[in-house]
């Protein structure tokens, strides 16, 4: 029997049961779907915190506090609760001239309810200064960045979706704006400097953001002071530092590190330094191993997928002793029954997996760019998980078909015909 009657045979079987062909088939669809699916998921996470690691800027180091923990009132606080970075520390760094640094930018976050007019929204407060912007490489769509000489104004510099949810239709520079803290019981009001360009996938958190000066923050919130570094010293929650292009960053944070623990007069770090790099790897290191988990889920839909093949198989052999004995009967070799049998499996496997790969890619794409869970879901296709899929949907035919095959092969023809 030829390649293409072993084909034939396959095809004629499988449409003439074509209710029991779909259920078979229906363990691998939903198996290789799912690989293809939860991988795009995994891989679109990954794409997500990289994009959003690289649209803070390009070249950039971060300087955050590090485990220490803060004791007030006999009660001591979380790891990194302490408040071991201060604005001297970011003076320190930009006065220090260490070779390959641009640009120094301290910054302080605090959370609050933005309102303008009827309109109101939960913002991230950034306390910082007026060189943010150029070490962040952000650029001004109207009106201006903070501006110097004016650490202790109510002014204030919105992110892209803030201005579009809370000046709707209209431009917000020389608006008054409202910032509610503390569930209402403290409310001030600014005076809307400018408004940032929009960052949109690759860095979406600053299009949530509000820019005040970070004097102007402490001023008025005693709670965030307590400074550790003395007088004219305010806390902050971390230092962004860019470098030049191409300059060895290692070499830089060695230098920080150095100067921070002259400053801090210690010889353990009270901080950590780490640089977009770092975080990228980081990221990436999780993303792959949620990948591969994603991944080994869903591979064993495809395991069960195939457990059903070689189960509807045996019972095909059972039912079809006769046809079998037939065959042997006119001639047919074991070889011939063999192919047979693989073909068939072979084929529901294959198709299976096309239709798996079909409903996957749909399904990634459909949920590419909607909002799940209130999260804007990402999904990247990888042509090697539709590959990958797709062959292994093809080996477990292969496989699941083979013990059948043989198992046809052992039945002795006199006994089939004899069968009813």
């Amino acid at each position: 029997m030829s390649l293409a009657d072993a084909l034939r045979v396959a095809l004629r079987s499988i449409f003439s049961s074509r209710l029991r062909s779909a259920l078979t088939t229906l363990g691998l669809i939903i198996g290789v779907s799912s690989v293809i699916v939860l991988i795009a998921v995994g891989q679109g996470t990954q794409k997500g915190v990289t994009d959003r690691i690289r649209g803070l800027g390009t070249d950039l180091i971060f300087v955050s506090p590090g485990v220490q923990q803060a004791t007030q009132g006999g009660a001591t606080g979380g790891a990194g609760s302490a408040q071991t970075l201060t604005s001297s520390d970011a003076d320190a760094i930009a006065d220090a001239v260490i070779p390959g640094i641009v640009g120094v930018a301290p910054q302080l976050t605090l959370n609050a309810q933005a309102i303008a007019g009827t309109e109101n929204l939960a913002v991230t407060i950034v306390g910082t200064t007026p060189e943010y912007a150029e070490v962040h490489d952000s650029e001004i769509q109207t009106g201006s960045f903070l501006v110097p000489g004016q650490d202790d104004a109510l002014v204030i510099v919105l992110g892209s979706r803030v201005a579009e949810t809370l000046f709707p239709g209209r431009d917000p520079v020389g608006q008054d704006l409202r910032l509610s803290f503390a569930g209402g019981r403290l409310t001030l009001e600014y005076l809307v400097l400018g408004v940032m360009e929009q960052r949109g996938g690759s860095g979406g958190d600053a299009d949530d953001q509000v820019f005040i000066s970070t004097s102007s923050l402490l001023s008025r919130f005693r709670f965030l002071r307590g400074a550790t570094g003395g007088a004219g010293s305010t806390p902050v929650s971390q230092i962004d530092i860019q470098t030049a292009p191409g300059v060895d960053e290692e070499r830089v944070k060695s230098s920080i590190s150095e100067l921070l623990l002259f400053l801090h007069e210690t010889t353990e770090p009270d901080f950590v330094i780490q640089s977009q790099d770092d975080l990228i790897s980081a990221a990436t290191e999780v993303s792959n191993t949620l990948s591969i988990l994603l991944g080994s889920i869903a591979g064993i839909s495809l395991l069960v997928g195939g457990i059903g093949v070689m189960n509807i198989m045996l019972v095909s052999v059972t039912e079809r002793t006769r046809e079998i004995g037939i065959r042997r009967a006119v001639g047919a070799r074991a070889n011939d029954i063999v192919r047979q049998f693989v073909m068939e499996a072979l084929t529901l496997s294959l198709f299976g997996g096309l239709v798996g790969v079909a409903l996957g890619v749909g399904i990634a794409l459909a949920l590419n760019g909607r909002e799940v869970g209130g999260q804007e879901m990402t999904t990247v296709i990888q042509p090697w998980s539709i590959i990958a899929a797709f062959a292994v949907a093809g080996g477990v035919g292969l496989v699941s078909g083979s013990y059948p095959a043989y198992r046809a092969t052992t039945v002795d023809p006199i006994a089939a015909l004899r069968n009813e």
